[in-house]
């Protein structure tokens, strides 16, 4: 019996055509393949699960294949078969993080000199190169600079930041954008369709967003949703992951709204009673918060949302009994929990705190609310009773009394004998 292979590794783009979401990238190093204009360094950044590595991989093959088809391998000649059974040694794929040091390196030059055995090009796959020592990118610089003609670099790293300046100035540059959740669920679909299981639209676009702009992610995701149920809908991917679910966020919303404190812990308790990770649900309601803060500042842009059509009614319906400022608090409150969570001995206690917290400032906002409504009201009312019955005369003023003139204070009768000659 054949070992399982998973889901992300089964459907690995082979060709530059089945990358999805990175056009940019694509057409760019297509053109270079046809042209036989390719750079001897190239530099692949972005989020994790968005086809870096995978990129690399194809390019690699497009560069040394027999008979490369508009800039994409064949997938049929012996060094493109060779090249996916991982039998090839002139493709070469390092790990940045374990093999970081300058001994590494080292060695690596010293393989680079000689000629490839089979290929036109070696090319050289440096994964997570961003973990690599300073004295390490030290001695690769002098190799990337001026390269033997038959050597090309692949880097590819998720902190760009962290790569130095000197590294950057002689490489290729491409960033990948992170996958859109419509990308995803289109991706995601397909697969199902030629894979034992179904999946509903919703389930579909709560992997999406799960998956945070990653394919790898979501596809991870997918298998382990595959393996609880052939009929994978929400409640599926909402058990088989983990997550609260958004029925269970919207609950705490409106407790909030309605300052109802033990309505909010009664479903963190339940929640807990069901071993949902407390951090994750305090995360789900930040980002539950997030829609509200955009449906109250750009009501008609729903896209910006991500959720699908009945999530946002939903939405919409919460949002009338917030204010904008108070949203904005409550983020930031749920936010600030969340950090603390990461380091908390007690997270379910530090989430507890938070939404008694929410509600009661919210209530208070309320009746100030309500106060100055009423205050409004009456001073509308006056108002409105002046302008019926006229503003009354003024009474006459009292005339104004004068001072009384100041008198000079009488002389004393005393005089002071002076004294004695």
């Amino acid at each position: 019996m054949a070992a399982y292979e998973a889901l992300y590794r089964k459907w690995r783009p082979q060709t530059f055509e089945d990358i999805v979401a990175q056009p940019h990238i694509t057409r760019t190093l297509k053109n270079q393949i046809m042209r036989e204009k390719t750079a001897h360094a190239y530099l692949f950044t972005g989020s994790r699960g968005t086809g870096k590595t995978t990129c690399a991989r194809i390019f690699a093959k497009a560069v040394n294949c027999l008979n490369p088809k508009n800039g994409d391998p064949c997938l049929e000649c012996e060094i493109c078969r060779d090249a996916e059974a991982g039998a090839l040694t002139d493709i070469i794929e390092i790990d940045g993080a374990s093999n970081n040091g300058v001994d590494e390196v080292r060695s690596l030059r010293g393989n680079a000199a000689l000629l490839p055995v089979r290929c036109k090009y070696k090319v050289y796959v440096i994964d997570e190169v961003h973990m690599m020592s300073a004295g390490a990118f030290n001695a690769l610089l002098k190799m990337i600079e001026e390269p033997p003609a038959y050597v090309k670099f692949v880097f590819a790293t998720t902190e760009i930041h962290k790569v130095p300046a000197t590294i950057l100035s002689r490489c290729q540059r491409f960033d990948f954008r992170r996958i859109l959740p419509a990308d995803i669920v289109g991706r995601i679909q397909y697969i199902a369709e030629h894979e034992s299981f179904s999946i509903t639209d919703a389930a579909a676009h709560r992997i999406a967003v799960l998956a945070d702009g990653g394919m790898r992610d979501a596809l991870s995701l997918l298998d382990q949703c595959a393996a609880v149920s052939g009929e994978i809908g929400l409640e599926t991917v909402e058990e088989a992951v983990g997550v609260a679910g958004t029925e269970s966020v919207y609950t705490v919303l409106r407790a909030i709204a309605a300052h109802d404190a033990s309505a909010a812990l009664e479903r963190v308790d339940l929640l807990y009673q069901q071993s949902k990770d407390m951090t994750r649900f305090a995360d789900e309601l930040s980002q539950q918060l997030r829609s509200l803060m955009l449906l109250k500042t750009a009501p008609s842009d729903l896209s910006l949302l991500g959720v699908m059509p009945d999530e946002a009614a939903q939405l919409q319906e919460i949002a009338q009994s917030f204010t904008l400022g108070a949203i904005l608090e409550a983020l930031s409150a749920v936010r600030q929990c969340c950090d603390r969570m990461t380091r908390a001995g007690n997270r379910r206690m530090e989430l507890e705190m938070t939404l008694i917290r929410l509600c009661s400032d919210f209530q208070s906002q309320k009746g100030d609310l309500i106060a100055l409504t009423d205050r409004i009201a009456a001073l509308e009312q006056q108002l409105a009773e002046l302008k019926r019955n006229g503003v009354p005369a003024a009474l006459p003023s009292a005339p104004r009394r004068e001072p009384a003139p100041k008198r000079d204070a009488p002389a004393s009768n005393l005089q002071i004998e002076g004294k004695p000659d």
